[in-house]
Formats: structure tokens, C-alpha cells, sequence
């Protein structure tokens, strides 16, 4: 089947399987491997991406449900001259990583959450990025990222 998908802004049509997920259209068709398979079950949220504006998981959407619509990946957050997405920004000021795997779809989420939520509690990042797991961190840095990005004072 045909589908066309606006991907970081830039329109794509091609021909994929029925059962093509995003998250292998995002990789193998749009050639973006920031957007990472995890666990194919949607428990650990490193397939997170944008859809029109919503966080979802890539990996339990089809290619064909994303068809028209409009996908944002962690690639397409910076600036046209490189500058990043103050998100990506604080994550790396407030060492919100280690190992990287979770980053882009936690940052995906974050995104969204400060979209919904633009001064978040603490409790309400951790609350709102519940189905992004880290296996690296005690997610005290990514919080902390959250709340810099908001604009927020950090305490430490």
C-alpha cells in the first residue's frame, strides 16, 4: 500500500507492507535511527515519537494509521543550523543520559508532556514519563532536564 507521511517536515510517499510499523518506516524507509525498538510491546517507550503533536509509540502504530498525518522524530527537533530543541538542550546540560538507548523517545515524551504541561511539578514529569524507561539512571537527571527545559529553577 501507498502512504504519504510529513516526516520532520518533509513529505514522504512510498509503498509499504500492510503491516509495516512506524517505527520501521521511521528507520528502514525514512532512514531516521535515532528512533529506537526496544521491547515491540510499547512498555518501554524508545519508539516515542510525535504524531501530530501527540507523543505515541512507533511501535505498535502502522505506517498505514500515520498515513496523512504528520511524524516528528528526536532528528527533527533542532534547528535548520544545527542549534538544538531546548529539550535536547537540557537534557545534555542536566546529564539527563547515560548510555543513550531511551534518550530520543524520552525526549520525544518530554516534548510532549511540556506541551500539555508547560510548568510541571517534579512528581508530574516523573507521572507524565512513566511509560519511558531508563535501564541506566534513577531518572533524578532526566526530571531535572524536564524542569530546565520548562524554564524552571533546579534543585538539586
Amino acid at each position: 500500500m501507498k502512504v504519504s507521511i510529513e516526516v520532520n517536515g518533509r513529505s514522504l510517499t512510498e509503498e509499504v507492507a500492510d503491516r509495516t510499523l512506524l517505527v520501521h518506516f521511521l528507520r528502514d524507509t525514512a532512514g531516521l535511527t535515532a528512533t529506537n525498538v526496544g521491547c515491540d510491546t510499547t512498555s518501554c517507550g524508545a519508539c516515542t515519537v510525535l504524531l501530530d503533536g501527540e507523543s505515541v509509540k512507533s511501535c505498535t502504530v502502522l505506517a498505514a494509521q500515520a498515513d496523512g498525518h504528520a511524524v516528528t522524530t528526536v532528528e527533527g527537533l533542532s534547528s535548520p543550523d544545527g542549534s538544538l530543541h531546548p529539550v535536547q538542550r537540557a537534557f545534555q546540560e542536566q546529564h539527563g543520559l547515560q548510555c543513550g538507548f531511551c534518550t530520543p523517545g524520552m525526549i520525544m515524551a518530554s516534548v510532549s508532556l511540556l506541551a500539555d504541561n508547560p510548568k510541571p511539578t517534579r512528581d508530574e514529569v516523573r507521572a507524565g514519563l512513566e511509560g519511558n524507561l531508563c535501564r541506566c539512571t534513577g531518572y533524578h537527571n532526566i526530571v531535572s532536564a524536564v524542569i530546565d527545559a520548562s524554564g524552571q529553577e533546579v534543585d538539586r
